[in-house]
């Protein structure tokens, strides 16, 4: 039964994952082919293997690791180059110098991780297993720029016709999972489930990957366009949902405080109002309808786009007037708390929505909608 339940996590992680394999698969041998059969380069081990390097990285990181690699194998071929001719190929001293002197190269020029590992590994196979004749150095380098070269142009026609709909898809989950999740504290706040209350708040604890996931499909968006003239002019869109990413990523943390105020209000004997379950709810429905409005705008639906933002700006203040009617000097602390929680998320998502909005007004909004007197 193991070995079945085993077998089947691997069938899925295929089924999901098929798309890489097959791209990083035909980049390699394209490289390869084009080295060999193209240039007529002797043994092009780095066409390949600059390929899979490059395409091994998180889109977004793409075009700046080709260069690390192209520029690595330059390090490396020169430096095994010159001591190879200095001490000789194939022995102790020469394979200890050859990382010494590159690993020294790289870090001088500030060089970290791809493109240290590159030139120090590239060096050591000339080395070891291809010692420089003086005719193959060159071929090394032309060898990487084409793996690199590649690589970048898979990446570019996995992506060419709709480059910005990882980012839209990545936006919709992660707003929808929020809304979700509000949902759901509301249900356990009145079913007084304490066990549905503690799941929520892992749940919020886990949304954190989710704000991570919006800022790589920006970087993979941004990527994708640079790499797509015709789509440049979309870049602007981007610059909208960077700038309410880091506000979504406040609002994130404000819905986990609110979780962990939500499982201590769940232990005690008080029920909660009814009225806390309809904020929450309210606050939902703005999650989603922010989430609805910053997936029409990468789009291009501008109209569209406005209509959400002005529901998503209806239901956080809706939420906010609703908890603010709960304030008195019968509330509990853990529903203060929830309250306090309300007010700052319907900020953060305002503000994510709307980031050109002037944040004085954002906040007087929100605390007319409490019920606190105008500053």
């Amino acid at each position: 039964m193991v070995r079945f339940s085993g077998l089947r996590t691997a069938g899925g992680r295929v089924r999901h994952g098929w798309r890489p394999v097959v791209e990083a698969t035909v980049a390699a041998t394209v490289a390869w082919l084009l080295a060999t059969r193209l240039l007529g380069h002797p043994q092009p081990f780095f066409a390949p293997a600059a390929a899979l390097i490059v395409l091994g990285q998180a889109r977004g990181q793409r075009i700046r690791r080709a260069v690390e690699v192209v520029l690595g194998v330059a390090a490396g071929v020169l430096v095994a180059d010159l001591v190879v001719q200095a001490l000789g190929p194939g022995s102790t001293w020469t394979v200890f110098t050859v990382i010494l002197l590159t690993v020294l190269l790289a870090v001088a020029f500030g060089a970290t991780g791809v493109t240290l590992v590159q030139a120090a590994v590239s060096a050591l196979y000339l080395v070891v297993v291809a010692p420089p004749d003086g005719t193959l150095v060159p071929f090394r380098f032309v060898d990487a720029l084409i793996g690199g070269a590649v690589a970048l142009a898979a990446s570019l026609l996995v992506d060419a016709r709709r480059p910005l709909a990882p980012l839209v898809a990545e936006v919709r989950r992660t707003f929808d999972e929020l809304a979700g999740l509000l949902g759901g504290i509301a249900d356990a706040l009145d079913n007084r489930d304490e066990a549905a209350a503690v799941a929520a708040l892992t749940q919020a604890r886990g949304m954190d990957a989710r704000v991570d996931g919006l800022r790589d499909g920006v970087l993979a968006a941004g990527e994708a366009l640079q790499l797509n003239v015709r789509r440049r002019r979309h870049i602007g869109r981007l610059k909208s949902v960077d700038e309410s990413i880091r506000q979504i990523d406040y609002a994130v943390r404000n819905v986990r405080v609110l979780a962990r105020a939500g499982v201590t209000l769940s232990r005690t004997h008080t029920p909660a109002p009814p009225e806390l379950g309809t904020a929450l709810r309210s606050l939902a429905e703005a999650v989603r309808e922010a989430g609805a409005a910053l997936a029409a705008d990468l789009t291009g639906q501008d109209e569209t786009a406005d209509q959400h933002a002005t529901r998503a700006d209806e239901s956080a203040l809706a939420a906010v007037h609703t908890a603010g009617q709960l304030f008195g000097s019968t509330q509990t602390l853990p529903l203060a708390m929830i309250i306090g929680q309300v007010r700052a998320t319907a900020i953060d998502l305002l503000r994510g929505v709307n980031p050109d909005d002037d944040d004085a007004a954002v906040l007087a909004r929100v605390d007319e909608a409490l019920g606190l007197p105008a500053i």
